[in-house]
C-alpha cells in the first residue's frame, strides 16, 4: 500500500499525520542543530517536509508555524540574536520553482508590484548553499563584539572567543560601515582540509600509549559540516584556532543601515573585507535561475567544499521587506536542493521504536555503508503503510540514498537480490514495550499503543521530550539516565525532577561527585521558564513550539491559559470561540488541548509542577512606537492596495494579534470590499472597524 493521497485524506486523517510528521521533524532538529549528529538524511528530512506542507496547503486551519531549530546547548553563554535566524523552504525540482515565484506574484495586488514580479521579470540573487555551521556576527562602529551560532533562531550560543581565531572573519570592517550590524554567514571547512584533520586526528590516537587507545578517545569527524561546527563549539580555542575554519558572508541582521538590494550588499561584505562565495550570480527570471541551478550542480563534485543546493533571494530588499515571512521562513528565499547520493546495502532487521504519544514507528537497521563520506547504518521506514508499499523485508538489498547526513532513506528494494528466507514484515498489533494492543483507526496512517500511563515506552519519551533543549533544557539527562530512573522509581512524573537529590544519585553506577553537582545545577538552573516553553514540553500533540508561542502570547499568563483551556472544553462557551479565533490555531488543534485538560492526570502534573516551578508571563517583543503592538485585529473582505496576505504579515511585523474571528477581545476589524458577516459581527459587539485607507493611515501607510 502506498501513502494516502493527500487529496482523500479526511481532516481527522490530516491532523493525526500532521501530528506525526512534525514530532519526526522536530527530532530531527535537535538532532542536526544542537548535537552536530544528524539522525536522518537531508533527502528523508525534505520528503517530511514536503509531505507536511502538501497536508498544510489543503487543510490550512490543521497549519502551524513552521519550526525551527531548538535550543543551544548550554556549554556556552546564550545570545538574543538582534533579528531572527530562519530557515528556507526547500524546493526539489522546476515545478516547486515555478510555484515559489508565483507564490510572490500572488502576493500583490498593485499592478506596478506585479510587473516587478513577473515570471521572467523579477531580479535574484542566486548563490551555492554552503552546508556549514550557520554563525551571526555582530560589528559595532566596524569592530567585532559578539559571535553567535544560529541556536533555535532567536537564541544562540556565545563563541565569540572561538570565532576570533578564525583567519576569514575581520576583527575590524574596513572602510564605512553602520554604527551597528549583525553579519550572517557559514563557519566551514574544506575537503581537503577536513580530509587532512582526520588524519590528524587517527595519529593523534595511534600515538597513544596502547592502554590509552580507548574507543572514547577516538574521534573523528563524519564530513566536514560536523567537523566545521564541532571545532566553533571547542571549550578549548586554542584547538579552534588549530582548525582550517573559513567564513563565507551572506546575509545581514539587525543593523542601523539596511541596504537597498541583496547585490549592493555582497559588494559592501567585499568592501570591508568579508569573503563572498565568487560562484553567487545576479540573475532575473526564472530561466535564468534554473541555469544557474543546473551549472552549479555541474561543478560540485569539483568543488573544494561541500554544498547541497543553490539558494535563490530576491534582490530588492523593498520587495523583501513587503513579502514578509510565512511562520518562521522568509517568503522571499528559497533553496533549491540537489539531488540525493544513492547507495545499495543489506536491511538487517526492522524494529519498533515507541513515541511519547503512543505511536509505533518502524525503524530499519542497515548494514553499515559509505554514502558520500558518511557511514550509515538505519532508516526510519515511518508506518506499516510505508513497509508494504515497498515490500520491504529482513535480509533484503536496498537502494538507500543521501541528501546530506547520516541516515538514509530508502528509496527501493532489490527483488532479484532478495534471500528465499526472506519473510514479508507483520506489524505488530500489540505494543512491544507494554504489550497493550495497538491499534490503527481506519483511515489513519499510525498505530499507536493504547496503554497510555502503564506504557512505560510513553512515559519515558515524554520525560525525554520535557527536558529537550526547546522544552526545560535540561542538560545531563539523556535517554539512557531517563530510562533508569524511571525503571527504578526514581523519576515518575516531571515535577520528580525537581526533587531530586544528590543522595538519590550518589550510589548509582556511572555518577560521582561532579556529574551530580553539574546535573542538580542544570535543573535548579531551569525552575524558571517561559510560558511557551513550558507549554511546549508538556507535549500536548499538536503543539509544537511555534503552537506554543502562539497560545502563550494570546494568554500572557499560565493561569490565564490554564483557565481558558478548561472553559473552553464547553464548544459553545465564549472561551471556546476565543481559542480557535487564534490565526493558525483551528478545531483540530483546540481538540487536542481539550482532550489533555480533560484528564485528571494532566491537570494533578500541572499543579505538582506549579509547586516546583515558576513560569513567567510572555513577554511581548518590544514594537516601540507601533499603534497596533499587541491589539487584536481580524481583516475581512478583498482589499484593493495589498493581499490578505500582506496586510497579515504586516499586522504582525507591527506587533498585533492576527485572530481568523471577531469577538469582544477584538481591537480592530479591517473591511475590505463584499465583507461579509463579521463586520455585522463587530457592530454587534461594538469592535471599532476601519476601511482598507483608514487601516493604512494608522499604521502609517
Amino acid at each position: 500500500m502506498k501513502a494516502a493521497d493527500v487529496a482523500k485524506l479526511t481532516k481527522a486523517q490530516a491532523s493525526k499525520e500532521l501530528e506525526k510528521l512534525r514530532a519526526e521533524m522536530a527530532r530531527a532538529d535537535e538532532a542536526y542543530h544542537v548535537k552536530d549528529a544528524p539522525e536522518i538524511s537531508d533527502a528523508e528530512y525534505d520528503a517530511l517536509r514536503k509531505r507536511l506542507e502538501t497536508i498544510e496547503s489543503r487543510f490550512p486551519d490543521l497549519a502551524e508555524m513552521r519550526p525551527v531549530a531548538p535550543a543551544p546547548a548550554g556549554a556556552f553563554a546564550k545570545v538574543t540574536h538582534g533579528k531572527p535566524m530562519l530557515s528556507l523552504d526547500n524546493a526539489f525540482d522546476k515545478d516547486d520553482v515555478e510555484r515559489f515565484f508565483q507564490s510572490v506574484r500572488n502576493f500583490f495586488v498593485r499592478p506596478e508590484d506585479v510587473a516587478r514580479v513577473e515570471r521572467d521579470a523579477i531580479a535574484l540573487v542566486a548563490e551555492p548553499k554552503i552546508d556549514g555551521l550557520s554563525c551571526s556576527l555582530t560589528y559595532e562602529n566596524g569592530v567585532l563584539v559578539k559571535a553567535a551560532t544560529r541556536g533555535d533562531g532567536t537564541i544562540g550560543e556565545d563563541v565569540t572567543i572561538n570565532v576570533r581565531t578564525i583567519a576569514e572573519v575581520p576583527q575590524k570592517l574596513k572602510g564605512k560601515a553602520p554604527d551597528r550590524i549583525e553579519i550572517r554567514g557559514e563557519v566551514y571547512m574544506t575537503k581537503p582540509e577536513f580530509l587532512k584533520l582526520n588524519e590528524t586526528l587517527e595519529a593523534e590516537f595511534l600515538a597513544l600509549p596502547p592502554e590509552k587507545q580507548t574507543k572514547s578517545r577516538r574521534r573523528q569527524f563524519a564530513n566536514p559540516r560536523n567537523a566545521a561546527a564541532g571545532s566553533v563549539r571547542q571549550l578549548d580555542p586554542e584547538i579552534t584556532r588549530s582548525r582550517p575554519l573559513r567564513f563565507f558572508a551572506y546575509a545581514w541582521g539587525a543593523t542601523t543601515e539596511e541596504p537597498k538590494s541583496q547585490w549592493e550588499f555582497y559588494a559592501r561584505l567585499k568592501a570591508w573585507g568579508f569573503q563572498v562565495n565568487k560562484l553567487a550570480e545576479r540573475a532575473t527570471g526564472i530561466d535564468a535561475a534554473l541555469a544557474h541551478h543546473a551549472e552549479i550542480a555541474e561543478q560540485r563534485a569539483s568543488l573544494p567544499y561541500d554544498i547541497d543546493g543553490v539558494v535563490y533571494k530576491i534582490d530588492s530588499v523593498d520587495l523583501q521587506d513587503r513579502l514578509g515571512f510565512v511562520g518562521r521562513t522568509p517568503r522571499w528565499a528559497l533553496a533549491h536542493k540537489f539531488p540525493a547520493e544513492q547507495a545499495q546495502t543489506i536491511l538487517e532487521s526492522i524494529e519498533i521504536q515507541v513515541g511519547r504519544t503512543g505511536a509505533l514507528t518502524p525503524v530499519a537497521y542497515l548494514k553499515p555503508v559509505n554514502v558520500g563520506g558518511v557511514l550509515v547504518a538505519r532508516a526510519t521506514l515511518h508506518n506499516e503503510d510505508e513497509i508494504q508499499r515497498k515490500d520491504v523485508r529482513a535480509g533484503d538489498t536496498v537502494v538507500i540514498q543521501r541528501a546530506g547526513d547520516v541516515i538514509p532513506q530508502i528509496v527501493s528494494v532489490d527483488p532479484d537480490k532478495r534471500p528465499k528466507s526472506a519473510k514479508p514484515y507483520k506489524f505488530p498489533e500489540t505494543c512491544p514495550e507494554c504489550g497493550s494492543a495497538a491499534v490503527r483507526p481506519e483511515g489513519e496512517v499510525v498505530r499507536r499503543c493504547t496503554g497510555g500511563l502503564i506504557c512505560p515506552a510513553q512515559a519515558t519519551e515524554r520525560l525525554r521530550h520535557f527536558v529537550t533543549r526547546s522544552a526545560f533544557d535540561i542538560e545531563g539527562l539523556g535517554e539512557k539516565s531517563i530510562v533508569e530512573f524511571f525503571h527504578d522509581k526514581l523519576v515518575r512524573t516531571p515535577a520528580d525532577l525537581f526533587r531530586l537529590k544528590a543522595s538519590d544519585l550518589e550510589e548509582r553506577e556511572g555518577w560521582k561527585e561532579k556529574s551530580i553537582q553539574n546535573l542538580l545545577a542544570a535543573i535548579a538552573a531551569r525552575r524558571t521558564i517561559s510560558l511557551d516553553r513550558f507549554i511546549y514540553a508538556l507535549g500536548i500533540r499538536q503543539v509544537g513550539d511555534a503552537t506554543a508561542k502562539l497560545l502563550a502570547k494570546h494568554y500572557g499568563t499560565l493561569a490565564a491559559w490554564r483557565d481558558a483551556m478548561e472553559a473552553a472544553s464547553d464548544p459553545e462557551s465564549e472561551a471556546y470561540a476565543d481559542l480557535i479565533s487564534i490565526d493558525q490555531i483551528g478545531p483540530s488543534v483546540a481538540e487536542d488541548l481539550i482532550a489533555f485538560f480533560a484528564e485528571d492526570h494532566n491537570r494533578k502534573a500541572l499543579d505538582d509542577l506549579a509547586k516546583v516551578v515558576e513560569v513567567e508571563a510572555f513577554v511581548v517583543p518590544s514594537t516601540s512606537g507601533s499603534p497596533i503592538a499587541d491589539k487584536t485585529v481580524v481583516f475581512t473582505g478583498s482589499l484593493e492596495k495589498m493581499t490578505r496576505n500582506e496586510a497579515k504579515a504586516r499586522a504582525e511585523a507591527l506587533g498585533a494579534k492576527v485572530a481568523g474571528s471577531v469577538s469582544k477581545k477584538t481591537d480592530y476589524l479591517i473591511v475590505g470590499a463584499d465583507a461579509g458577516s463579521k463586520a455585522a459581527k463587530a457592530q454587534e459587539l461594538g469592535v471599532k472597524t476601519l476601511t482598507e485607507d483608514e487601516w493604512l493611515a494608522l499604521i502609517g501607510g
